[in-house]
C-alpha cells in the first residue's frame, strides 16, 4: 500500500495546492523559470501540505487560509532542499538532477533563497500573529539544525542526544509546525493543536529515522542515490551511532579515514558489510516504534473521525516503511 492511498480523498485539495505552488515560484528570469519547473517536475511526497490539510479538518476549515499555509510550508521545505544539495554536492535527488547540478551553486543558492521568499510573502494574507512566531521559531531552528549536520560531518565524537536534537530541527519541527499551523487557522482549541504539535514532531523524528536507516538498506533504485550516501558524506546518523558500540564496525570506521574528515571509497564496502554485522537496524527501528507510539497517542484526546483514522494510518505506514 502506498503512502497517498492512505489519504486518496485529500486529492482535489492537493491539486489545488500543486497549483499554487507552480504559481508561487513562478518567475519572470528565464533561468529562475526554468529551475522551478525543474524543482517541482522532481516531485515529493507532499507530507507537510498534507498535516497542514489534516489538521485543519479537526477545525473549522477555510480553503484559502489552509493553502496558504499548505504552500508557504511546501516552499521552505523546498528551499531547504535546494540549499542542501550545494552543501552535499548532490547531482541527483530522488533519481533527477538537482537544481545546484543543471546550473551552478549560486544559482541554486539564490533559488533556495528566492523560493523561501516567496514563502514568506505567501505567508502576508495570514493576520494571526501566533502564526508567524511560530512559523518564524521553525525556520530558525531548521537553519540550526542544518548548520549542525555541517559542522558533525566526520565526527565520531557525538552521541544520541546530539543526534536526536539535530532531527528534531532538520525534519520534527517542520512536520510539527505544518499540524498547528493547520490547526490555528481553523481555530482549533489552543490544547488541541499542542497535541496535533506532538504528533506531527513524534510523526517527524520517526520518519527522519527511518530515512536514516533506508539509507543503508533499501537500493540506488528505489533511493534515486547509493546505498550508504550519508555515510559517505560524513553523516553520522543513529544507526552509525548504534552500530559503533560495536568495536569491530568503529575499527573499520577509523580505518577507513572518517576519523580524519573523509571516507575513502576503496573501504565502503568493507563498512557496508560491519555495519550490518550489527544489530543497528533492530534498535534504530526500535527507536522509531517508540515515536510512532507517542504520536498515536497523541490523537487519544479527538474522537472517531475520518480525519482521525487518516493520521493513524500515516503513523502505521511510516512504521512499516521498508524501502
Amino acid at each position: 500500500m502506498k503512502l497517498t492511498k492512505t489519504y486518496g480523498y485529500l486529492k482535489k485539495d492537493l491539486t489545488m495546492i500543486e497549483e499554487a505552488l507552480n504559481e508561487a515560484i513562478d518567475a519572470d528570469h528565464p533561468v529562475l523559470k526554468k529551475a522551478s519547473v525543474q524543482l517541482l517536475e522532481a516531485g515529493g511526497k507532499r507530507i507537510r501540505p498534507v498535516f497542514v490539510l489534516l489538521s485543519a479538518r479537526m477545525g473549522d476549515y477555510d480553503e484559502e487560509k489552509v493553502k496558504t499555509v499548505a504552500v508557504s510550508l511546501e516552499l521552505i521545505h523546498m528551499a531547504s532542499l535546494v540549499h542542501d544539495d550545494v552543501i552535499d554536492d548532490a547531482d541527483l535527488r530522488r533519481g533527477k538532477p538537482t537544481v545546484k547540478h543543471t546550473y551552478d551553486n549560486k544559482v541554486a543558492m539564490y533559488m533556495g533563497d528566492f523560493i523561501l521568499a516567496r514563502a514568506l510573502e505567501n505567508m502576508t494574507s495570514i493576520s494571526k500573529p501566533e502564526v508567524h512566531r511560530l512559523l518564524s521559531h521553525a525556520m530558525v531552528e531548521l537553519a540550526l539544525g542544518e548548520v549542525e549536520q555541517i559542522k558533525d560531518k566526520f565526527n565520531l565524537d557525538q552521541n544520541l542526544r546530539h543526534y536526536l536534537r539535530r532531527i528534531k530541527r532538520k525534519t520534527a519541527l517542520l512536520i510539527a509546525t505544518s499540524c498547528k499551523l493547520g490547526a490555528i487557522v481553523s481555530d482549533v482549541p489552543a490544547h488541541e493543536a499542542r497535541q496535533l504539535y506532538k504528533y506531527g514532531y513524534y510523526i517527524g523524528m520517526s520518519y527522519q529515522i527511518i530515512d536514516d536507516i533506508l539509507d543503508f538498506t533499501s537500493n540506488e533504485k528505489v533511493l534515486g542515490k547509493p546505498a550508504g550516501h550519508d555515510l559517505l558524506q560524513g553523516h553520522i546518523t543513529l544507526p552509525i551511532l548504534y552500530a559503533m558500540e560495536d568495536s569491530h564496525f568503529k575499527h573499520e570506521l577509523i580505518k577507513a579515514g572518517t576519523s580524519q574528515g573523509h571516507i575513502t571509497s576503496d573501504h565502503i564496502d568493507h563498512l557496508m558489510e560491519a555495519f550490518h554485522q550489527t544489530d543497528a537496524i533492530a534498535r534504530s527501528y526500535a527507536l522509531s516504534d517508540r515515536y510512532l507510539q507517542k504520536a498515536q497517542s497523541s490523537l487519544d484526546i479527538f474522537p472517531a473521525s475520518k480525519t482521525k483514522e487518516t493520521m493513524q494510518n500515516i503513523a502505521q505506514f511510516i512504521g512499516s516503511r521498508r524501502s
